[in-house]
C-alpha cells in the first residue's frame, strides 16, 4: 500500500483526523491516511465531494459503515469512526501497516503449503464470522487482504451485502473484480455465503502459484471461464489442489462451509512463523515502524542519523510509504544493506529555471547566443534528450548515460554499462532507470548519479515511467509493469504489438493509461494498475510514432492521419489526414496545455480542441523552410517558442506560440536530424553528437 501526497482540494482534516497522504482512490471516493490526536493512524475513506448528494451513493456509503461495523472479528479491519450526515461522508478504519496478499505474492513469490494453510485458516473463520453477523463480503480478492504480524485481515465492505440482499449491480456492469467472482455473481443471480467460499479458492490458488485460477486476455474470457472453464491449479501443490478444488465448485451448493475449509486447512504448529520471521516478515516490520514515524506527532524527536519526518514524508508523497515491499526474486539493492531504498532515495530538486530573453537584448530574427554549448559528447542519432529537473540526459558519444548541468553543460554523471539505445526513463523526477547490456534495469539518483539498485536480466526495452512505475519489454516480447520503488512486478501481460526490424514501440503515460505505439502502427491504452487494455486502434501507421498527451485528457498521434482521441475512454474527437503528397504523414505531435503541435510535409500547425467539436481548431500554420520528408522527431515548445524541423532537416526553425511571427532560425554543424528537448526554460538541441542549451522568450 503507498501514498500519495494531498493535492488541491482534498481536505486537511476529518473528524478527529488529520489526514497525511491519499492512500487510493476510485469512482465513489478517495482513501487517505490520517491520524488522531494520539497519533493512532487510520484508513479514512471519503466520499467524493460531487456525489456527497447523490442520496443513493450516500445511502450505499453509510450502508457500508454500517457492514463493517456489524462485523466484530479480529481478522477484519475495525471502524474505528463514522460521519455519514451532512458535509462529506466519511469512515475511519483501522490502518494494517502490511503488504496485500498479490503485493506478497509478487514481490516474494508463491507461499509453501505451510504457509498457504496458515493464510487459508484464520481467512475461512473470518469469513465465518463476516457470515456469522448476516453479510456476505462479495469482493474477496487478494488486493483485499493485507498481510500484517498477527496475520491476515479482510478489508473493503464496499459491496458486501446482507446474506438475503440482491445484486448491487447494474446490467452490464461487473459485479466484482473478475477471476475471483463465484459463477452465479458473474450471471447475476442471488448472492449467499457459498460466494465468498469460491473467492477464497481462487485466492488460495494465487497465493499458492503466483497464477490467477481463472485468466484469459480479456474481461469477457476471464469471466465465461469462471462459469464454464476449469480453475488452473497446475502450479497448486497436489494436496492443497484436494482442499481448494471443492472451493470452487460451479454449483453453490457443492462448496464447503468456512468452518470446513478452516478446519481442512489446520496449519501445522509454527506454520504462522511466515508472519514473524523471513523477508514478508521483514517487510511488515518495515512497514510498522514506517507507520508509526508517519503517525507520530510532528515535534516527536528523530535520532540521529535516521531520515527526518519531513524527508519521510517526502518520500511518501512518492510512494514509498508504508513502506514499500522488499526487492523482488532477482533484484537486490546496491550498498542497502537490505533495505528498501525509501530512505536513501533524496526528492526531487528544483528545477533551475533560465531567464527569459526579450526582444531588448535579442530582436526578432536574430539567433540568441546559447546558454551553453555546443558540446561534442553526444552520440548522433541517438534517443531524444530527456531533462530531469537540474540535469539532461543524453546517450554518450562513448556509450551510456550521460548527465549534464542544465546550467552550464558540465557533466554531472555517467553510467557507461547502460544501453541507452535500449531506452531510459524518469521515475517522479528522482531517478533515472536504463538497461545495461545484459538486460538488467539500473537506477540511478537523477540529479547525482548515484546507483539505487539493479534487477535481474531479461528487460528489452524500457517504455515509459511515472512517479512509481517503470513499464518495459522483456526479451520474449512480455509488457511488464515494475515498481520502482519495491521492484515488485505489478502485472505482465503479453505485448501489444510484434517486434519490429525498425525499432522498439513508443509510449507515454498519464491519467492511469499507458499508451503504447506499436511499429505495427498498432495503438492500445492500459490501465497502468492492471495492465488491461482500456481501448486500442489500428493501422494508425508509424511515422510518428510517440504518444503525446495533453493536459486536457487528450492523446494525440501521428502517423498517416493526426489523431486526438480521449485518453480515458478512447472516443475520437477529430483526425487530420496527411497531405496526399507526403510520404511520411504527421511526425511525432508535442501536446503543450490543451494545444497540439505538429508537422507535415513542409506544413507545421497548432490545434485545439473544443468540447463537442468533432474536427480540430486549427489555429495557426507554418510554411516551413526547404524540401524534403522532415523527420518523426518532435517539436518543443518553451516560453513563447515552438521549434519546429525544417524538411530538409537542415535548420530548426522557431515561430511564437501564439502570433506564429518567424523569430528566427537556429542551426547547428553536422548533419542528421535536430532532436528537441524542453525544461526550465530552455531548449536542447542537439545534432550529429553536438548538444547545446537555447534560452527562449517569455510568455
Amino acid at each position: 500500500m503507498t501514498t500519495q501526497p494531498l493535492a488541491t482540494g482534498d481536505p486537511l482534516r476529518l473528524g478527529p483526523y488529520r489526514l497525511l497522504g491519499v492512500l487510493g482512490e476510485g469512482g465513489m471516493g478517495k482513501v487517505y491516511i490520517g491520524r488522531d490526536a494520539a497519533g493512532v493512524p487510520a484508513a479514512v475513506k471519503v466520499l467524493r465531494p460531487e456525489l456527497a448528494h447523490d442520496q443513493h451513493l450516500a445511502q450505499r456509503f453509510v450502508r457500508e459503515a454500517d457492514m463493517a461495523r456489524a462485523v466484530t472479528s479480529k481478522g477484519v479491519a475495525r471502524v474505528l469512526a463514522a460521519q455519514t450526515e451532512g458535509g462529506r461522508p466519511w469512515i475511519a478504519a483501522e490502518f494494517l501497516a502490511g503488504p496485500t496478499l498479490d503485493e506478497a505474492v509478487r514481490a516474494y513469490g508463491p507461499m509453501d503449503e505451510a504457509t498457504v494453510r496458515a493464510l487459508a485458516h484464520p481467512l475461512a473463520r473470518t469469513l465465518h464470522d463476516i457470515h456469522a453477523a448476516g453479510l456476505v463480503h462479495r469482493d474477496l480478492k487478494p488486493a483485499n487482504i493485507v498481510l500484517t504480524s498477527t496475520g491476515p485481515r479482510i478489508i473493503d465492505f464496499g459491496i458486501a451485502r446482507p446474506e438475503h440482499g440482491l445484486t448491487l449491480t447494474t446490467t452490464g456492469q461487473i459485479p466484482v473484480t473478475p477471476g475471483y467472482g463465484a459463477p452465479e455473481q458473474v450471471l447475476g443471480q442471488r448472492v449467499g455465503p457459498a460466494s465468498d467460499v469460491f473467492s477464497l479458492g481462487a485466492v488460495l490458488v494465487y497465493a499458492a502459484s503466483g497464477r490467477r485460477a481463472f485468466d484469459a486476455g480479456h474481461v469477457a474470457a476471464v469471466q465465461y471461464e469462471v462459469v464454464h472453464g476449469t480453475p488452473d491449479m497446475s502450479q497448486v501443490p497436489p494436496a492443497l489442489q484436494e482442499m481448494i478444488g471443492p472451493c470452487l465448485a460451479k454449483d453453490p451448493a457443492f462448496r464447503p462451509q468456512p468452518p470446513q475449509v478452516a478446519e481442512a486447512f489446520a496449519p501445522p504448529k509454527g506454520a504462522d512463523r511466515a508472519w514473524r520471521k523471513g523477508p514478508l516478515a521483514e517487510d511488515i516490520k518495515r512497514r510498522e515502524t514506517g507507520t508509526k514515524r508517519l503517525a507520530a506527532p510532528e515535534d516527536t524527536a528523530v535520532p540521529s542519523g535516521a531520515p527526518s519526518r519531513r524527508r519521510f514524508l517526502t518520500g511518501a508523497a512518492v510512494g514509498v510509504a508504508v513502506l514499500g515491499a522488499g526487492g523482488g526474486a532477482g533484484a537486490w539493492w546496491l550498498n542497502r544493506g537490505g533495505k528498501t531504498p525509501s530512505f536513501d532515495v533524496p526528492p526531487a530538486v528544483p528545477t533551475p529555471e533560465a531567464a527569459f530573453i526579450s526582444v531588448i537584448d535579442t530582436p526578432f530574427g536574430e539567433v540568441p547566443k546559447p546558454l551553453w554549448g555546443p558540446l561534442d559528447v553526444a552520440a548522433a542519432g541517438g534517443e531524444l534528450p530527456l531533462p530531469v529537473r537540474d540535469v539532461v540526459i543524453v546517450q554518450a558519444k562513448t556509450g551510456g548515460l550521460l548527465a549534464l548541468s542544465v546550467k552550464d553543460g558540465k557533466e554531472r554523471w555517467r553510467a557507461t554499462g547502460v544501453d541507452a539505445d535500449a531506452g531510459f526513463v524518469s521515475v517522479a523526477d528522482r531517478l533515472v532507470v536504463g538497461v545495461d547490456k545484459k538486460g538488467a534495469l539500473n537506477a540511478f539518483v537523477a540529479s547525482t548519479g548515484a546507483p539505487v539498485w539493479q534487477t535481474g536480466g531479461d528487460v528489452d526495452d524500457v517504455l515509459a515511467a511515472d512517479a512509481t512505475h517503470v513499464y518495459l519489454v522483456t526479451k520474449e516480447n512480455e509488457l511488464r509493469a515494475v515498481d520502482a520503488w519495491t521492484l515488485a512486478t505489478t502485472w505482465s501481460r503479453p505485448m501489444t504489438s510484434p517486434r519490429s526490424q525498425n525499432g522498439p514501440a513508443k509510449a507515454a503515460v498519464g491519467r492511469k493509461r499507458l499508451v503504447i505505439h506499436g511499429r505495427d502502427g498498432h495503438v492500445a491504452a492500459l490501465f497502468t494498475e492492471t495492465g488491461e487494455t482500456d481501448w486500442e486502434i489500428k493501422d494508425q501507421g508509424t511515422d510518428g510514432q510517440a504518444p503525446a498527451l495533453g493536459d486536457n485528457n487528450i492523446a494525440y498521434l501521428g502517423g498517416k492521419d493526426l489523431v486526438a482521441r480521449r485518453l480515458d475512454r478512447g472516443d475520437l474527437l477529430w483526425k487530420e489526414t496527411a497531405k496526399s503528397d507526403s510520404p511520411q504523414g504527421w511526425g511525432t505531435p508535442t501536446a503543450s496545455g490543451d494545444l497540439v503541435f505538429a508537422a507535415n510535409s513542409y506544413n507545421a500547425y497548432r490545434y485545439s480542441t473544443m468540447k463537442d467539436v468533432s474536427f480540430p481548431v486549427s489555429d495557426w500554420y507554418e510554411v516551413l523552410d526547404g524540401t524534403g520528408i522532415g523527420t518523426v522527431n518532435p517539436p518543443a515548445v518553451a516560453g513563447a517558442t515552438v521549434w519546429l524541423h525544417s524538411p530538409d532537416l537542415g535548420s530548426v526553425q522557431v515561430v511564437h506560440k501564439t502570433t506564429h511571427d518567424r523569430l528566427f532560425l537556429a542551426t547547428m554543424q553536422r548533419t542528421g536530424a535536430y532532436q528537441l528537448a524542453s525544461g526550465g526554460n530552455r531548449v536542447f538541441i542537439v545534432r550529429g553528437g553536438r548538444i547545446a542549451a537555447m534560452p527562449v522568450y517569455g510568455q
